[in-house]
């Protein structure tokens, strides 16, 4: 998993509350469990005119030119700014993987779905709860900016604003040394893999048994 230190990058608005997994990421998508490859299809009956299905070229399908993802202003863009429980719905981790394969670093919102919350921790995305106000503020200055970024400074626990406004943000510091450091759960456990090593070495001798099995 990728560190996430600070970030500067354009802001894309999606300006929905309620969003779901399945508008995330729709069920078609679900059969493969590689991580990657779902990003031409995040927000798919909202990206593109027609119905999306596996392994099809979306460089063929037709746009709906109205989708914030497809206006040129927004391209590129790395933080995702939207509404109240992003993520609700089923509890499918292909979510956070086409976020993340799309190119979305860090999602910004006054709440998000619990289970999906925790699942961007797991696979490199920083979920920021903002209160309602600020979030509505920054509606505002993205729509009327083209090309408007922000700086999120993990490690300063704050966000840059253009005109060098600052505002603070709170994470839990085990989830914060996690993003830092780019540790998933398996990550975690690797950290560790010298005392694991050990550990199976000192039960050998005490319990041989054990092992015959696994000889």
């Amino acid at each position: 998993m990728d560190k996430i230190v600070k970030i500067t990058a354009v802001v894309a608005p999606m300006d929905r509350a309620n969003v779901d997994t399945d508008a995330i990421i729709p069920k078609q998508f679900l059969k493969s469990i590689k991580r990657s490859g779902f990003g031409p299809n995040l927000f798919d009956e909202w990206r593109y005119e027609d119905v999306g299905q596996p392994d099809s070229d979306n460089s063929k399908r037709p746009l709906r030119k109205e989708f914030v993802l497809n206006q040129s202003r927004y391209q590129g863009a790395k933080i995702l700014l939207t509404r109240e429980n992003f993520g609700c719905g089923s509890s499918r981790e292909h979510a956070p993987w086409a976020l993340k394969d799309y190119g979305f670093d860090v999602v910004i919102a006054p709440s998000f779905a619990d289970i999906f919350f925790n699942n961007c921790f797991k696979n490199g995305i920083m979920p920021l709860v903002l209160d309602d106000a600020t979030v509505e503020q920054l509606f505002k200055e993205v729509f009327a900016t083209e090309g408007y970024a922000l700086t999120v400074d993990l490690e300063a626990q704050r966000i840059v604003k253009p005109d060098g406004e600052v505002i603070p943000f709170e994470m839990d510091a085990f989830r914060r040394h996690c993003l830092l450091n780019g540790l998933d759960d398996i990550g975690l456990t690797l950290a560790h893999q010298d005392e694991i090593r050990a550990y199976e070495a000192k039960r050998k001798q005490e319990a041989p048994w054990l092992f015959s099995a696994c000889s």
